[in-house]
């Protein structure tokens, strides 16, 4: 899970995500390959579990003795004591199979407290036009924001461009529809199908740069939104991205968050590689602070290794969740030296101006580095 471009006021104040052990107390079949998980959380923690529409949780769990943790978004409005997120079954995905074949309600998982920046930066109390364009599983905090934006304002509207292979494949879809009939004249909500026909030829078919060009002129006009939500594979926002600027919306109207950074040669997290040290080698000494105490690593040169793998070699609570560039989790101020960051779909421009970094991403290049968790 891919992560957020925009940061809201009181709710999406950073906060230092922690886990806690919450309870399943429903599962829900979606589609054949997706589950709805609902979590009870208890009356001391839900300060620590407030949310705004479009953040995300991480979860744990030690799975064929591995300790994996993944990304979901939370796919309901903002409500006290309960979360709700949906799993999608990945191809290969080592925690998506274990949680579709085997989560059930009296379980209990390690839930990492709310974060993520896939929120709204408009007063919730004025009229607004939101257009939130999504694939798959990229649904799921669309869900939320749509719940929110329209309960908000009677002014507020609401446009969804839904791009899945097949009808069976879609997520969601009573909910959605539930929520068509709630705002019949407020909610256009497009279904696009990518492997099976529809009566209109608009929205049958792949979503390329030539469909999406029509379907801003004739059915979404980018002028009457005042702010964008993109949420699915790297490749599918990237030409939303693009074709949005053709159209000459801001880039500053436009919140992204991607399932994965989907491009092959990027760099994967790097939590949990080991690394030998031989005698005598040349290493980064890294620095880093986290909840008030300083812990100290030192890296081989040669290994390229990042900062947030070789500070869990000394601390297993340092945060992170997705490790690879997208959510955000693991970012810290850089305070001294410097490193090279591979990717970055996370940090805005003013965090980077203010020096935070992505651990997961962040290889040292100077012989000492020092980053602090806790600004």
């Amino acid at each position: 899970m891919p992560k957020a471009t925009s940061a809201s006021t009181s709710t999406t104040t950073r906060r230092r995500a922690v886990f806690h052990r919450l309870p399943v107390s429903r599962v829900r079949r979606l589609t054949a390959d997706a589950i709805e998980v609902s979590f009870t959380v208890p009356g001391e923690l839900r300060e620590q579990y407030s949310y705004a529409p479009g953040q995300h949780v991480a979860l744990r769990a030690e799975v064929e003795g591995e300790d994996v943790r993944r990304s979901y978004s939370i796919c309901q409005a903002p409500v006290s004591g309960e979360l709700r997120v949906a799993i999608k079954r990945d191809l290969g995905g080592l925690f998506s199979s274990w949680a579709v074949d085997n989560l059930a309600a009296g379980m209990e998982l390690e839930v990492m407290s709310p974060e993520g920046r896939f929120t709204s930066q408009l007063d919730g109390n004025a009229a607004v036009h939101i257009t939130a364009i999504a694939a798959g599983s990229g649904i799921t905090p669309v869900l939320a924001l749509i719940e929110s934006t329209l309960g908000a304002h009677p002014g507020s509207s609401f446009t969804l461009l839904y791009s899945n292979r097949t009808a069976m494949d879609t997520m969601f879809v009573d909910e959605l529809a539930d929520l068509k009939d709630r705002y019949p004249t407020r909610l256009a909500l497009h279904h696009l199908l990518t492997r099976e026909l529809r009566s209109s030829e608009l929205l049958s078919g792949r979503l390329d740069a030539e469909r999406l060009r029509s379907i801003f002129r004739t059915l979404i006009a980018p002028a009457s939104v005042d702010e964008w939500f993109l949420c699915g594979p790297f490749e599918l926002v990237q030409l939303c991205r693009d074709t949005l600027a053709e159209f000459g919306v801001d880039a500053a109207d436009i919140r992204f968050e991607l399932f994965t950074a989907g491009r092959p040669e990027a760099p994967i997290g790097q939590s949990g590689r080991p690394v030998q040290h031989t005698p005598n080698e040349e290493v980064h000494t890294i620095s880093f602070r986290l909840d008030g105490t300083t812990g100290t690593v030192t890296s081989p040169v040669h290994s390229n290794e990042s900062i947030l793998n070789a500070a869990l070699r000394v601390r297993g609570d340092v945060p992170f969740a997705c490790a690879g560039g997208v959510c955000g989790t693991c970012r810290a101020v850089l305070v001294s030296g410097t490193v090279e960051m591979a990717e970055n779909y996370a940090l805005e421009p003013d965090e980077l101006a203010r020096g935070y970094v992505l651990t997961c991403q962040s290889v040292p290049t100077s012989p000492r580095v020092e980053v602090n968790y806790d600004s």
